[in-house]
């Protein structure tokens, strides 16, 4: 593909994915996305060959971005540290980062948007959907294992739910940040999961 043809379909991807965030899937409709971008059914349909089409393609890209994302920032938080406890609560500062100092509430979350709408979607879509979410319980649930083995948990733990715990904080904190308008709700957020892990397995 050309650059110029690259720049295109980055383009329609990136307004689609607003107008969806805004209006919610069944509310895109590509005769509008295409004349917002100023293109042509031709030059639309040169990348995408229907509006399902367009939808897998832009729940891939954003999947693979988030799990991109997961990946470079525990990567960074164990470079950062060799102690398991330390890595975690490295790696939610991380996140908590990217949401300080917000002037407007975090936009949302596609996969969010998505699951709202399944009933527009086939199995293939709902597989990607639960990727990035299967992915991150992956490696917390092994990564709280390994906090557990040097820091016993002063209460019972399930090492699942407090993986899913992390995912779950951030998609509703990204609800509640809208409809509050408040923006730093989201790193607010996160930083009590932190303040959580802490006060489990942090020693007496």
């Amino acid at each position: 593909m050309s650059k110029k043809g690259a720049e295109t379909k980055a383009r329609i991807l990136d307004t689609a994915q607003q107008l969806i965030l805004d209006r919610g899937y069944a509310g895109l409709s590509l005769d509008q996305l295409i004349g917002s971008l100023g293109l042509t059914k031709g030059a639309f349909f040169h990348h995408f060959k229907s509006k399902n089409d367009l939808a897998k393609t832009l729940i891939r890209r954003y999947a693979d971005e988030g799990i991109a994302l997961f990946k470079s920032n525990f990567s960074r938080a164990k470079k950062l540290s060799n102690d398991p406890l330390q890595q975690l609560l490295l790696l939610v500062g991380l996140y908590e980062e990217l949401f300080e100092g917000l002037t407007e509430p975090y936009p949302g979350c596609l996969l969010a948007s998505y699951i709202y709408e399944l009933q527009q979607f086939d199995d293939e879509v709902l597989q990607i959907l639960n990727e990035e979410f299967l992915f991150s319980r992956g490696e917390l649930t092994k990564l709280i294992e390994d906090i557990e083995h040097t820091y016993p948990p002063r209460r019972a733990v399930d090492r699942g739910a407090l993986a899913d715990a992390f995912m779950s904080i951030i998609e509703g904190a990204f609800i509640l940040s809208k409809s509050l308008n408040e923006p730093e709700l989201t790193a607010r957020q996160l930083r009590l999961y932190r303040t959580l892990i802490e006060a489990l397995f942090s020693p007496a």
